[in-house]
Order: structure tokens, then C-alpha cells, then sequence
């Protein structure tokens, strides 16, 4: 009896070719792309900096920065500016060189430099400070020390100049404050598509759907009626996470509960109208389950969300921008810990709209009021 159940189960799996090429080819997919991508030192982190001093000394530091190939620097006008470049996104770090640096430098007086560091992902605030300590080595302040032939009496300071480091939006680099505002987005994609991604399945399994299609409904009203209930369902399971989010963990609230509301909106409507794309898609609750993993796995490791975009090759790093997380998590990161402008945030939001029409566009064209 084991034999012949065993031998009915492999029959049955193999009458489903699409479910036997999913389980053969997505994690040979995923083995291969996260081989390819995941590194966790990131090359050519953006750095805005400020040189009031413009010397050769200030140029030692500037490129022991640059050929190390860790930091692409550039070149803004104000200490102001260097904190909105990095509160925009635009850099992860900043470095202001005030223009007293060589006289002080000259008089042994051990000028400060200050280090900005975006506070919003801790690994990649540890590793640039790390990465920053190069201004410091032997290789670049051995040209910085001054000792006066007159004077043998003056002590030299152990290091010519110091270096403060001014973590920004996040001092305390409380870890809770990066991961939860994913684990949001994360535990929205996962409640929409596995809801939504067997919603037709479920009715073609069950012989429900031809009631349906006999029906005078047309094909977009039968689309967005599937889609509302659980765009409403997944909106208030968002709230309902981050007010946990804020009572338990100390959240920091948004700089605008509207935007805050427009980016749940729009993110839930993109997760809810994908899951009904990949309901029309697959055949069996098997198979739908299986591409809603290989959506969900992709998401979390290559979007920004645990490791930095900076980290993943360039060659690959297009494959992130064509994941709608990728977006949220730059959204809400924003919104919550750096009160980010919405002129900043604009493209963002535009990606998750047109994420939302191709989407809801593709799923009316795959829909068929046929057998």
C-alpha cells in the first residue's frame, strides 16, 4: 500500500511539469544570482564633501579615500549640504575639511575633520568608518608632521589631525530601527502574495470559477473586485504592524502620516495585484506558492534590505531596481528614521505606480472568460 501511494504521489508530480521545472530551476536561479551579488563590502559608496582648505594636504586625504575604490566623492558647497545629500539619499557619507586645516596642521595644533555616516543601515555605518580609518595611516599623515629645528622642545601629537565622526538620523545605530520598517514590507508581501496568489487557483480547483465566468461581469470588474478586498485586508494588517512597530520598539514616527498612508496604499495595491497575476499564471495552489518564493527570496536579500546596494555588482544591481520592495524600503527608511523630503522620494513612489498599472494591466489581459 506504501509502494503504490508513493508511486501515486510521483505520478501526480509528474503530470505537473511547470511545478517539476520550479523546483529544478528556481534554486538553481537563486544560487547562482546570490553567488553573483551578495558581497558584503560594498565599492563606490557616494561620499559629499566640503574642502574649505583646498591644499595638498587636504588632497592626501581625499585620495587615500578615492583610490581605495570604497568611497566616489563629491564635491558640494556647504556642511549643510553634505547632511541634505545624505537625508535625500543621494550619499551614505560626507566630509567636511574646514579652512583652517593647514595653518593649524603647520602649527602642530592637530586640526578636526568630520566624518558623516548615514545611520540608517548599521553594517554599512560600521564598514565605512572602518573604511575611513585609511585617512588616518601612516601612508598619508607621514607628510603632515612639522617640527621646527628652534624649537626642540614642542611635542609632536601621535597623529597630525583628528577625525570626528558624526553618525547621522540614527546616533544610537539602533539596529531595531533599520530592520523592523523592512520587516514591515516584508511581512505585507508575504500576507499579499501567498492571500492573493491562490485567490483563481483556489476557485479553478474548487469548479467555482465557471459560475463566474457565466456571469455578464466583465474582465476588469472581476479583477479589481478581486483585488479591493484584500488591498483593504492588507492595509489594515500594515497599520496594525506598525503601531506594534511603534508601542513595543519606539519607532520614530513619520514626517508625514499621509505619505506614510500613500506609500501603504500603493505599496499593498502593487503586492496584491502582483499575487493575482501569479493566481492567473499558475495552475495549482503548488505552483503559485512556489513563484510567490522566488519573488519573496529575491526581495529580501537584493533590495537594500539587509545587505547595501553598494555591495552588489553593478552588472546585477539592475535586477534590484525591477523589485518593488527595493523602493518601499528606500520609502519608509526615509520617511520614518530621516524625515525625508517627498521631492526626494518622488521616483520612488512614481516606480511603485507604475509597478501597480503593469500589474493590474497584465492581470486583465492574462484573465479569460473561457474554459
Amino acid at each position: 500500500m506504501m509502494r503504490a501511494m508513493i508511486k501515486k504521489e510521483l505520478l501526480q508530480l509528474r503530470r505537473d511539469p511547470r511545478l517539476i521545472g520550479l523546483i529544478v530551476i528556481m534554486p538553481l536561479v537563486l544560487l547562482i544570482l546570490f553567488g553573483v551579488a551578495l558581497k558584503l563590502e560594498p565599492q563606490n559608496v557616494k561620499m559629499a564633501y566640503v574642502d574649505k582648505d583646498h591644499s595638498y594636504f587636504t588632497d592626501l586625504i581625499k585620495t587615500s579615500l578615492w583610490t581605495d575604490g570604497y568611497f566616489n566623492l563629491y564635491e558640494v558647497t556647504s556642511k549643510a549640504n553634505i547632511i541634505e545629500e545624505i537625508r535625500a539619499g543621494r550619499a551614505k557619507a560626507g566630509l567636511y575639511i574646514g579652512g583652517d586645516f593647514s595653518a593649524l596642521l603647520t602649527e602642530n595644533k592637530q586640526p578636526h575633520i568630520t566624518f558623516y555616516v548615514d545611520g540608517t543601515m548599521p553594517s554599512l555605518t560600521t564598514a565605512m568608518k572602518y573604511q575611513s580609518a585609511s585617512t588616518t595611516d601612516e601612508s598619508v599623515t607621514n607628510d603632515m608632521y612639522f617640527s621646527d629645528p628652534d624649537a626642540p622642545n614642542v611635542v609632536i601629537a601621535d597623529t597630525p589631525f583628528i577625525m570626528d565622526t558624526q553618525v547621522l538620523f540614527n546616533p544610537d545605530e539602533k539596529e531595531t530601527w533599520f530592520f523592523l520598517p523592512g520587516v514591515i514590507g516584508v511581512l505585507i508581501m508575504q500576507i499579499a502574495l501567498i492571500l492573493t496568489g491562490i485567490t483563481v487557483v483556489r476557485e479553478r480547483e474548487k469548479q467555482t470559477l465557471e459560475q463566474l465566468l457565466v456571469t455578464p461581469i466583465s474582465k476588469t470588474n472581476f479583477i479589481i473586485g478581486k483585488l479591493l478586498p484584500y488591498v483593504l485586508i492588507a492595509l489594515l494588517d500594515f497599520y496594525f504592524i506598525l503601531a506594534v512597530g511603534w508601542g513595543l520598539f519606539e519607532l520614530p514616527q513619520p514626517s508625514s502620516h499621509l505619505l506614510l498612508f500613500v506609500l501603504a496604499l500603493v505599496y499593498v495595491a502593487v503586492m496584491i495585484s502582483l499575487g493575482l497575476l501569479i493566481s492567473l499564471f499558475a495552475k495549482t495552489q503548488q505552483q503559485a506558492m512556489f513563484i510567490a518564493i522566488f519573488i519573496i527570496v529575491p526581495s529580501i536579500l537584493l533590495s537594500g534590505f539587509i545587505f547595501p546596494l553598494e555591495a552588489i555588482p553593478e552588472a546585477v544591481r539592475y535586477i534590484s531596481y525591477m523589485i518593488p520592495f527595493t523602493y518601499f524600503v528606500e520609502i519608509i527608511r526615509g520617511l520614518l528614521i530621516k524625515q525625508t523630503l517627498l521631492i526626494d522620494l518622488l521616483y520612488a513612489y512614481g516606480a511603485l505606480l507604475g509597478f501597480v498599472v503593469v500589474f493590474v494591466t497584465g492581470s486583465i489581459m492574462k484573465f479569460r472568460k473561457t474554459l
